[in-house]
């Protein structure tokens, strides 16, 4: 179904158009471009509580800036739907993070006005700097460049990074901080310690409304007076706020805190600030969920809901008739909590997902021994490093995409130094909706190279298990790799039982080819397997289990039996697993005709798994089709795959 806008909105093909609204009717607006993100989620799904609490910040700043040429760039993105809907995109929304639909994100192949590919957090402000930097270059001196950012992505080091270089950059640059005590689980730390410092003194935002009033808009003065209110404003800030000013500090221009939701004031702030020259942040304090009372009540929960019912706020669930498999991250997190109750040195560590990953069971059973660092990736792993050195077995879970962030300090800090910490890669393989930037398709490749690492992927939750079991004993390095969504074992919680490192497993005896499989993808192959056997062809399957070490004894019975390999992995081709087979095979003399079934060198968009597995060529039917190109086998056209 379509979703109809409301009658302000449906004028709105551009922010060109979005100017030729009086300043009166942008209330109006925003409360349209609310309902119509609301109508559109409830049906189609997608990200929620984020784009709702930046309506009328979005509004606000496509009203005062000039874009496309005016550069915005939004940190992460799930919150730029509103930015979309405004930018010519608000009638095909409805494919929004559909297979070859819109991006759930902004891309810049989508859009001029998506001035920056995003996904991952904290990257907004030195994008936008290095887009400063070069329009002063280039002598483009009026160009405004704007960085949203939230305050949860605030905590990562890169932003911290991209102030300290902005506050010495002479740039235009606006930051705008987006302040909603959270990401996607509510944030923790010292820096959202300090905003609500801020934003909850009372003292300090009363005496600063007042001089604000009386000198009137800033824009009025000349730039003499502007530098005498900026020291008084730093004087106030730092007085009754009994501590410098962070930000202040790293020489960027402070305004605020000031009400995210007013839209007219926004408007006014932004045109004065359009007038200050030099690095600057907005201070922006909003409700994550905005309008919608279960989402700014839940708001972890209303993060991505998918469809729900608008009226009763009831999200929609299917009702199963069987017995379901449970989804990976909560096989992790209840099986964490096992192997905590029975040793006491095991500690988990989570980059601000303690939700997404299922982290949160720990938590809730042995807070003193679960740490949530925030949006700190590198930090994750490197304190995770330090627990070890000190004795202690820290399970680090860290989705596959956001371990690229990471990568240095698994090298440096945990594999020269040889440590036991156990990586936890959850969304490995295709995330699905959420895209390119949220795939996991390289831990394989650009695990497998590094020294004193083992790198397993378990075919199923009984073997999720017994890896985690398996390295929670483990005098080192230890990575397991597992997808998103539901495994294959209702009947999933079997006793634990240790792996010997690098010891792979064979699914099937066969005669006519073998099937080498890492991970959950082997489940393809014994549904391929099958079909096949029933036409009379007889493939061998091989669960692998580990891509490094690889099991010798399993690989030497498969090349000494078998001239026809099919290598299968929701990895990347290059340098992953299939390679690693092939490397072994040309290092111990042996000759087959090796196909490698995986994510091919290019970037794969956005869709359902299974379509974009398809699309690949490694689901049931592209293994099967990969069979039958190798074995020159004819199968008869009415076999349904």
């Amino acid at each position: 179904m379509q979703v109809e806008p409301g009658k302000l909105l449906r004028e709105i093909h551009s922010p060109d158009d979005l100017k030729n609204f009086s300043k009166d009717q942008l209330v109006q607006i925003c409360d349209e471009l609310r309902q119509f993100i609301i109508d559109h989620v409830s049906v189609f799904g997608g990200h929620f509580g984020a784009g709702l609490g930046v309506v009328e910040l979005t509004v606000a700043l496509h009203y005062v800036l000039h874009t496309p040429d005016d550069q915005l760039i939004w940190d992460v993105g799930h919150q730029a739907y509103g930015h979309k809907i405004l930018t010519g995109r608000r009638e095909s929304f409805h494919t929004n993070r559909l297979y070859k639909g819109l991006s759930g994100f902004p891309k810049r192949k989508e859009s001029p006005y998506d001035a920056f590919g995003v996904g991952h957090s904290s990257t907004s402000i030195s994008a936008a700097l290095g887009m400063a930097m070069a329009s002063k270059y280039k002598g483009a001196d009026k160009r405004q460049h704007v960085a949203v950012i939230g305050d949860g992505a605030m905590t990562g080091g890169m932003a911290f990074e991209a102030m300290n270089h902005a506050g010495v950059s002479d740039t235009n640059l606006l930051i705008v901080l987006n302040d909603n005590c959270m990401s996607i689980d509510p944030n923790v730390g010292a820096l959202k310690d300090y905003l609500t410092d801020i934003t909850t003194s009372h003292t300090y935002n009363k005496v600063r409304d007042e001089v604000w009033s009386l000198l009137g808009k800033i824009s009025k003065f000349g730039f003499s007076a502007q530098e005498v209110v900026s020291k008084v404003e730093g004087a106030i800030k730092s007085t009754l706020l009994k501590q410098s000013n962070l930000f202040e500090s790293l020489n960027l221009r402070y305004f605020g805190p000031v009400d995210g939701h007013d839209v007219n004031h926004l408007v006014e702030i932004l045109n004065d600030l359009k007038d200050i020259p030099g690095p600057k942040i907005l201070h922006c304090i909003t409700v994550k969920g905005k309008g919608f009372a279960p989402a700014e009540k839940d708001q972890t929960k209303w993060h991505a809901p998918g469809k729900f019912d608008k009226i009763t706020g009831e999200i929609a669930k299917k009702i199963p008739t069987s017995p379901q498999a449970p989804k990976y991250q909560d096989v992790f997190g209840h099986t964490l909590v096992e192997l905590a109750g029975e040793n006491e040195k095991i500690v988990g560590v989570t980059p601000a997902m303690p939700s997404g990953s299922s982290m949160n069971l720990m938590m809730k059973a042995y807070p003193e021994r679960s740490f949530d660092v925030g949006i700190a990736e590198q930090h994750a792993v490197t304190f995770s490093a330090g627990l070890a050195t000190q004795g202690l077995t820290p399970f680090c879970n860290i989705y596959s995409t956001f371990m690229q962030r990471a990568y240095d300090q698994v090298i440096h800090d945990v594999c020269l130094q040889d440590l036991p910490v156990v990586f936890c890669l959850d969304r490995a393989g295709f995330a699905g909706a959420d895209g390119p930037t949220h795939h996991g398709a390289y831990d394989l490749a650009f695990f497998r190279c590094l020294p004193n690492l083992v790198v397993s992927a378990p075919m199923n939750e009984e073997e999720l298990r017994n890896l985690m079991f398996s390295a929670s004993e483990h005098n080192g390095p230890y990575s397991i790799r597992y997808p998103r969504g539901q495994g294959v074992m209702p009947d999933w919680k079997q006793p634990l039982r240790k792996i010997p490192t690098g010891q792979g497993r064979i699914v099937k005896e066969g005669k006519d080819l073998a099937l080498l499989s890492i991970g959950h993808i082997g489940n393809y192959a014994v549904e391929a397997a099958a079909k096949l056997q029933a036409k009379g062809i007889d493939m061998a399957h091989y669960d692998m289990r580990f891509v490094k070490p690889l099991d010798e004894t399993l690989l030497h019975e498969v090349f000494s039996k078998f001239d026809k390999v099919i290598t299968i992995e929701d990895g990347c081709l290059m340098g992953g697993f299939g390679s690693a087979v092939l490397e072994w095979m040309v290092d111990h003399g042996y000759q087959a005709r090796v196909k490698r079934l995986g994510i091919p060198d290019d970037v794969i968009e956005h869709g359902e798994q299974i379509e974009l597995h398809r699309e690949c060529g490694f689901d049931p039917d592209g293994i099967i089709a990969a069979a039958k190109e190798m074995l020159g086998t004819t199968v008869s056209e009415n076999l349904k795959y």
